[in-house]
């Protein structure tokens, strides 16, 4: 159903990706945590937690109003996960705290700018819709779309994310 609310649009597009990160998530092999397609790429276990703690930066877009880098301060996204059970879980809790903040926030707030800086350096100052789309929506899947061909080169099946892959035709 069609809304003009900025924040219910957000928090429907939001609850589709996250149902389909969590598919590809769950295919990650934790035994070949290693596994790097090329030496300047990231292991698929740092991709993966990547992916997982793009939500607690997202979180960030709705609740502050701007992050520096280098703040020793800024919250940070826990340790490493060190099993499958403990990157799903990440997801599940950082995937409900977004939710939530989103539920609770609104279409007002959400126009209010956040600012993304390392010191003086302005990386973007964007309304917090436009960084949650941004770097937010954008930049997760960009990076779960790195997941899904791993997975491939990793002989592993993918699933469809937006109708039915190669692997279930």
């Amino acid at each position: 159903m069609y809304t003009s609310s900025i924040q219910k649009n957000i928090l429907a597009e939001l609850n589709h990706e996250l149902t389909q990160t969590r598919r590809i998530l769950e295919r990650v092999p934790f035994e070949q945590a290693d596994y790097k397609p090329h030496p300047k790429s990231m292991s698929l276990w740092q991709l993966a937690t990547h992916v997982v703690n793009l939500l607690a930066f997202k979180t960030l877009f709705v609740t502050h109003d701007s992050r520096d880098f280098l703040d020793p301060n800024a919250p940070k996204p826990g340790p490493t996960p060190t099993s499958m059970g403990e990157l799903l879980a990440r997801f599940d809790e950082y995937s409900a705290t977004l939710k939530q903040e989103l539920q609770q926030s609104d279409d007002e707030k959400l126009s209010h700018n956040f600012k993304l800086h390392r010191g003086e350096h302005v990386v973007f100052d964007y309304p917090k819709a436009t960084a949650i789309r941004i770097m937010g929506l954008n930049h997760s899947i960009h990076h779960r779309g790195q997941l899904t061909v791993y997975l491939r080169m990793l002989d592993i099946p993918v699933p469809g994310l937006y109708g039915p892959s190669a692997d279930e035709k």
